[in-house]
């Protein structure tokens, strides 16, 4: 059991890549009766600090999230530059691409980072989403088999860009 989060992390958030964002929300929102979603188009001067192993690396994506009885759901559709959203179309297609576990606080996502290295999930790509947001994904893979995204903050401190329907 991890000491300062009884239970385990929570998970706040399930996420795919998918290459037409547009085309998918409509699809989810059409089969599955999800929605409404908040679409963002994460692009600087709002999406900033942005690293890409280990690096600086520009990069830019557009998102749309919809909460399914409690639980957010997100789809991601990269644009321009390199990430890890373009690995995975590339190497897998679309579909899956990570577990989100948030964390409310600087201190709380501080806290992760440091858990995580010692436990040898390095961090595969990350930024800063407005002045509230930390985002990181993790190397998680070669443990858990999928990849865990955290960080501080959460999108309701943002204004969507659009909301669909």
């Amino acid at each position: 059991m991890i000491k300062d989060f009884p239970g385990g992390y929570k998970i706040s958030q399930i996420a795919l890549v998918v290459k037409d964002l547009d085309k998918s929300i409509k699809n989810f929102h059409e089969m599955l009766g999800w929605g409404p979603w908040n679409i963002y188009d994460h692009k600087p001067p709002r999406l900033h600090d942005t690293h890409l192993h280990g690096q600086k690396a520009n990069y830019t994506m557009r998102s749309a999230e919809t909460s399914v009885h409690g639980l957010g759901f997100e789809l991601v559709q990269p644009l321009e530059g390199p990430s890890i959203y373009h690995d995975i179309l590339n190497q897998k297609g679309e579909g899956f691409h990570h577990l989100a576990c948030m964390m409310h606080t600087q201190e709380e996502s501080d806290q992760l980072k440091k858990r995580f290295a010692t436990l040898g999930a390095r961090v595969l790509m990350g930024g800063r989403i407005g002045e509230t947001i930390e985002f990181l994904y993790f190397d998680t893979e070669p443990m858990l088999k999928i990849i865990i995204e955290s960080g501080s903050g959460h999108a309701i401190d943002l204004k969507p860009d659009r909301i669909y329907p």
